[in-house]
């Protein structure tokens, strides 16, 4: 066995503690293991160990195994949990900490227990109250190896262990480590320390493993970006991680050429069942991969038939050594011997074609209210998904939700979910959500607490509206469902209007919180609808008069950018690229009635326009052939939207900028600044150059750049390319003042959108820069049809301020009455009915 004193001794000096600046070889480990077994009984009894991460503590949990005894480990400075732990199952002996000190204390009828019983863990981390489970030292070696034998652990290996030592999780990094005779540096402060980048670069650990919710705090410290060179292993067990941080950290690790290695256990099997290779976590990242070596997983339905049917749910069932010997209630359990062939783990699951299995959810977190079975873990998912950091509990009466975030709406959200009444759904404000010690959430704790949430507003309507005629559920959000610029707008002043504000980063919550967030009174603006109001007034100055406003669609180029960047990377990771075209079906329609609009009037069709190509100066207005030059923002727009598909069609360029976007953004600018030196080389005729995407691609990938520009050093380097980015556009679009007019006044927008999120402004002109920002691309579809169309079927000759005045303010006016016009049409009865998201289980 690992833990034998003589194979201890057979790694020599080999380092196998760090701690405090100290290193502990495998002998030296070996020596202060003995001298901890020769204080304990002779004859083989539960030892009771409190498990701090020391050097001492090692030894003497090593010492016990090594002499034969089985260990129950305490949680650490928790004297009233381990005085239940010690009356209930009765040790020969205990080291606990007295007064400062660890002390090993003798009691008094121990518990008489089987010769092949190793350790007995408990599966509560909280009351003590848990299960005991008995694991023998046969279960205990064969998942030590197991875990060596698929993380290719070496004698070079060094794990930085911050996870506790009284959790199976914990053990297994140690077991697995030591059968090898790789060294563990052993941290004595949380990842959030100031200190922990220097401590863990300075220990030489090669590998960590934590729960979801330290990779979260890595996270916050900025670690997933500058982790020591040597770290080239992670891996996280001890809860399900969501898919997208599973592939954000697989593809940080795999830019490093590192690993990242998801797993899954249950105390039950010694710690560990399953584990995804490192080389599918970005193809599967939602699974928990295959069984462990030596190991077999396989499905079973509610009549303990076997489920073979690919993607058919049942009971994960584990077959293997490390499979415990049982549960023990009290002492007189720790005498019998083994008890189970096979572990029945609970949980619910399904395996693809392909052998990969995945969780679903848990047998017994499930109620049933109004004869539906309803899987807490389902819905508990559900909200996740959506954004939300949520704890679900219930029985057969109630579901109880807990969240440290806005509630409002979570209730309606959640019946709709569940399928249920919002009479049987109970909302928990929290500071935030308990966890245990292993980082899972701790449900005893919440079951203490009561709350009840605030009154609800129904936001469903508002985004089945603007969404129309695709079905909306309540753990929607503006982002899941591919919103663009334009929905973006609608809502924000649909929002507006119905509750009097919007709450902050709306964009990325579900229908449901956003029915319970705390709103205040629209006296602020989002800097880009501001801008995009601003803008297309400015487009639409400029077309009428002289004078210098100048960029105004260059100025929509960049929140074009904004836009994509905010709300359509996901399709681009996910490489769906129907769903990244989808929105510009919104521009395209109008489009095409405006264009068919033109063939009527001439009596031919403009196939130039139609093929969206007239803006590389094909031919010109005058022969019918294209629209007039006005519209090559549209064209410029779809060809800009297929540029970036294309780029994004190889998997590592996807994988960078699901990891690293503002990086991908800067390497984007780059290209783009590249391809703008195109037109000064080959220049179309009559300075068309301006209407192509070489010539205003750049501000697109500034607009990218602008939404992960999250960091002072990121705000930074953006403002600095943008300024050589436009003072060059200026110097090559004419080197005049005009030219410097708007590229100048460009870089001031991009600076607002950088810096300033939002405006402060009395409320009507909050609800009318929304109004104008909502129908900016209708205004620029149409307010030329005012001065060029209208004004002369009417006969109307005006003074010329006042011909400006009419035809600015119509011009505008008419685009705000065709965007009326397009969402009236929206909303005809072929709308499809919102659908509700059932996760009740038959």
């Amino acid at each position: 066995m690992f833990f034998a004193p003589q194979q201890l001794r057979a790694f020599g000096s080999a380092p196998c503690l760090v701690h405090d600046g100290r290193i502990f070889g495998y002998a030296e480990l070996a020596d202060m293991a003995e001298a901890a077994a020769n204080a304990l009984p002779s004859r083989p009894q539960l030892i009771a160990l409190e498990m701090a991460a020391t050097p001492e503590a090692i030894a003497r949990y090593v010492g016990a195994l090594g002499a034969g005894h089985a260990v129950m480990p305490l949680l650490t400075d928790h004297p009233e949990l381990a005085a239940t732990a010690v009356e209930r199952f009765r040790p020969g002996a205990s080291w606990q900490r007295v007064d400062g000190e660890h002390r090993l204390a003798f009691h008094d009828h121990p518990a008489h227990i089987h010769p092949d019983l190793s350790l007995l863990l408990q599966t509560s981390g909280s009351t003590g109250q848990g299960k005991g489970v008995r694991l023998s030292a046969s279960a205990v070696q064969a998942n030590a190896d197991a875990i060596a034998k698929y993380l290719r652990i070496t004698p070079s290996d060094r794990a930085a262990l911050v996870l506790p030592l009284h959790y199976s999780y914990g053990l297994s990094v140690l077991h697995s480590h030591l059968i090898r005779g790789a060294s563990f540096w052993l941290a004595d402060q949380s990842v959030l320390a100031p200190g922990f980048k220097q401590a863990l670069n300075a220990s030489g650990a090669t590998s960590l493993a934590g729960v979801p919710h330290h990779f979260t705090l890595l996270e916050s410290a900025g670690l997933d970006r500058s982790l020591p060179e040597r770290v080239n292993c992670l891996t996280v067990a001890g809860g399900a991680m969501k898919p997208d941080r599973v592939r954000h950290w697989a593809a940080t690790m795999a830019e490093r050429q590192g690993r990242f290695v998801v797993m899954y256990g249950q105390t039950e099997a010694t710690a560990r069942i399953a584990y995804l290779p490192d080389d599918l976590a970005l193809r599967f990242p939602e699974a928990i991969g295959r069984a462990i070596p030596g190991g077999a997983l396989s499905l079973m339905d509610e009549k303990g038939r076997a489920v073979t049917k690919a993607g058919m749910e049942g009971e994960l069932v584990y077959r293997g050594p490390n499979v415990m010997m049982g549960y023990a209630e009290s002492a007189e359990d720790l005498g019998k011997g083994p008890e189970l062939e096979q572990l029945l783990t609970g949980d619910l699951a399904t395996r693809d074609a392909d052998g990969i299995y995945r969780i679903t959810g848990r047998r017994s977190r499930m109620s049933k209210i109004a004869g539906l079975r309803i899987g807490h873990d389902a819905l508990e998912q559900a909200l996740a998904q959506a954004g939300h950091d949520v704890a679900v509990w219930g029985n057969d009466k109630s579901i109880w939700i807990a969240s440290s975030g806005a509630l409002d709406g979570m209730t309606e959200q959640a019946a709709r979910l569940a399928g249920i009444g919002t009479q049987n759904i109970v909302l928990v404000p929290v500071p935030e959500l308990p966890r245990l010690a292993s980082g899972k959430v701790d449900y005893v704790a919440l079951r203490k607490l009561e709350g009840t949430g605030p009154k609800q507003r129904d936001v469903l309507p508002a985004f089945a509206q603007t969404f129309a005629p695709h079905p909306v559920a309540a753990q929607d959000s503006f982002v899941s469902l591919g919103g663009d610029s334009l929905q973006h707008v609608e809502l924000s002043l649909e929002l507006e209007h119905r509750f009097g504000g919007v709450p902050d980063r709306w964009e990325y919550q579900s229908i449901a919180q956003l029915e319970q967030v705390p709103l205040e009174m629209g006296t602020r603006v989002a800097t880009p609808i501001l801008v995009r109001a601003l803008a297309i007034l400015a487009v639409v100055v400029t077309h009428q008069t002289l004078w210098p406003v100048y960029g105004g669609a260059a100025a929509m180029i960049i929140l074009l950018g904004l836009s994509v960047a905010q709300h359509r990377r996901e399709p681009l990771v996910q490489w769906d690229p129907v769903a990244f075209l989808k929105p510009t079906l919104r521009v395209l329609g109008p489009y095409v009635l405006v264009l068919l609009g033109f063939a009527v009037a001439w009596g031919q069709m403009p196939w130039a326009s139609l093929l969206l190509v007239s803006n590389f100066g094909l031919t010109a207005p005058e022969t019918h052939l294209m629209l007039p030059y006005l519209y090559w923002f549209i064209e410029a727009y779809m060809q800009m939207t297929l540029l970036v598909l294309i780029l994004c069609w190889p998997a590592p360029v996807r994988q960078l900028i699901a990891s690293r976007p503002f990086e991908a953004g800067m390497a984007l600018l780059v290209l783009a600044l590249l391809l703008r030196l195109v037109p000064e080389f080959w220049p179309l005729h009559s300075g068309r150059s301006q209407f192509t995407v070489p010539w205003v691609f750049y501000l697109f990938a500034l607009g990218w750049c602008i939404a992960f520009a999250q960091s002072a050093r990121q705000r930074l380097i953006l403002m600095g390319a943008a300024a050589i980015a436009l003072s060059a556009a200026a110097y090559m679009g004419g080197n005049w003042y005009g030219g410097w007019i708007k590229y100048m006044s460009l870089l001031g927008v991009v600076a607002v959108l950088v810096h300033v999120p939002q405006v402060r402004m009395p409320r009507v002109l909050v609800l009318g820069a929304m109004h104008i920002a909502r129908a900016a691309f209708m205004i620029y579809l149409l307010h030329r049809l005012v001065p060029e169309v209208i004004m002369p079927l009417t006969g109307m000759h005006l003074p010329r301020p006042v011909d400006d005045i009419v035809a600015i303010t119509g011009g505008v006016g008419l685009g705000l009455l065709g965007f009326l016009a397009q969402q009236r049409l929206a909303r005809l009865p072929w709308r499809q009915v919102p659908k509700r998201l059932h996760l009740a289980r038959p």
